[in-house]
């Protein structure tokens, strides 16, 4: 799971339905041989929009920048394709959850480095 989405597992009794999750899903199918992460994330997304599933889309988004797997242009141009075989309406949801997280990205990034200047004393 620290791979496909780049967080730490939680730790402690999740129940049976999160290890499941984890083990099989994260374990055994994200990495089986024959795709990439990159190539599994795209398909997912795929699948994630043709379902409306927005919400969703916004982990996979975040992770593929995080991981460096896609970038800001590359996530765009996936929603304009996409757009065309499942529909704007689809689309558009995962749009505006490429937007947001570009965003809270950017907000993040800012944020870190007014810290950082802060914690050496200069001022941002």
């Amino acid at each position: 799971m620290k791979t496909v989405y780049g967080w730490d597992m939680p730790s402690g009794d999740l129940g049976d339905f999160y290890s499941q999750t984890v083990e099989h899903l994260f374990g055994d199918i994200w990495n089986r041989p024959g795709l990439t992460i990159r190539d599994r994330r795209l398909l997912v997304l795929g699948a994630l929009t043709a379902q409306g599933q927005s919400d969703l889309a916004k982990v996979q988004i975040n992770a593929a920048l995080q991981n460096e797997e896609l970038t800001e242009e590359q996530l765009e141009e996936i929603v304009i394709l996409l757009a065309h075989y499942v529909g704007w309406p689809l689309a558009s949801g995962v749009n505006s959850s490429r937007i947001a997280v570009v965003a809270d990205r950017a907000k993040a990034a800012r944020a870190a480095a007014k810290a950082a200047a802060t914690e050496n004393g200069s001022t941002p």
